[in-house]
């Protein structure tokens, strides 16, 4: 798994998803891009996309395509149009982009292809690569996977605890 960073102005978001469908098709990967705002860390994709993988492996997914299923856990929702909220959206975006090899491959062989599906994304999808990780807006996120005060209280105020618990709450919702 890689995680590529930078920022992008979406026109059209359709046009900006087939455009990193191509890119993912090309090279044999998983992409998906996330709104850096509610990245709350890399173990946040991290986190999803081994969830995502043994929700594949046991038969249970939401999704049929695995970038969506990986969008699904890292949003905490089983609603397509609730997880979306995660992603791009026209005008200027500050992203995270998730690059990973998938299920089956492992080692350098892994790790050739997504060097080499990283590398097309900084030029092909990106209009600028800055960093992003670690960038989130802790009110959004907040508000997004509905953490109060008293429940961050209880964490002593790590936020990324919490939406860990989220990210894997979704496997107990089913």
């Amino acid at each position: 798994m890689r995680l590529v960073e930078g920022v992008i102005d979406v026109d059209d978001v359709d046009a900006f998803v087939a455009e990193v469908d191509g890119v993912a098709s090309e090279t044999g990967t998983t992409i998906q891009a996330f709104d850096a705002r509610y990245v709350a860390s890399r173990r946040h994709i991290e986190r999803a996309v081994e969830l995502a993988d043994r929700a594949t492996e046991r038969g249970g997914t939401v999704a049929r395509d695995r970038a969506v299923e990986i969008l699904l856990y890292a949003a905490g929702r089983r609603q397509i149009t609730d997880a979306l909220e995660l992603g791009v959206s026209e005008g200027r975006n500050r992203v995270v982009v998730l690059v990973d090899a998938g299920l089956g491959v492992d080692g350098a062989a892994a790790d050739r292809t997504e060097a080499d599906a990283a590398e097309a994304v900084r030029s092909q999808v990106l209009d600028a690569v800055e960093p992003t990780l670690g960038d989130y807006d802790p009110e959004r996120v907040r508000a997004y996977f509905d953490i109060g005060d008293v429940e961050l209280d209880v964490v002593d105020g790590d936020l990324e605890a919490l939406v860990l618990e989220r990210v894997a709450l979704l496997v107990v919702e089913r």
